[in-house]
């Protein structure tokens, strides 16, 4: 393998290159976190786009304000979770604990019961 990269040994200091194909199954993985949190961000924007007329302002803005929170989390804790899996692959650890999945499941369970509540109440 050639040297890495002054920003490549700042971003994963030290260990062995791991496996191409495990780095590689790594950056695909953030890439599906990314495309949920993208997901997230527009349904927060069309849910302030089209939705004005089936929610009242407020809570529609705090719908919009949670949805697209969580899809900046989801892609904050996406870029987290690869450097800590490929750290993990560099120093020969145990995988970490996907712990954007606890939140995901959160969001999307808070958002399904919101929107059942206003289904219930219209």
């Amino acid at each position: 393998m050639g040297e890495r990269g002054r920003v490549a040994e700042a971003v994963l200091p030290g260990g062995v290159e791991p496996d191409p194909r495990f780095t590689l199954a790594n950056e695909r993985t953030f890439l599906a976190w990314i495309r949920t949190a993208l997901a997230f961000i527009a349904g927060g924007l069309a849910l302030e786009a089209f939705a004005a007329d089936s929610f009242a302002a407020p809570l529609r803005q705090a719908l919009v304000l949670l949805v697209i929170l969580l899809g900046i989390l989801i892609a904050i804790g996406a870029a987290a979770r690869w450097r800590r899996v490929e750290l993990s692959m560099r120093h020969g650890r145990a995988l970490p604990i996907p712990s954007i999945v606890p939140l995901l499941s959160l969001g999307v369970a808070a958002a399904a019961i919101v929107t059942l509540a206003v289904v219930l109440a219209s």
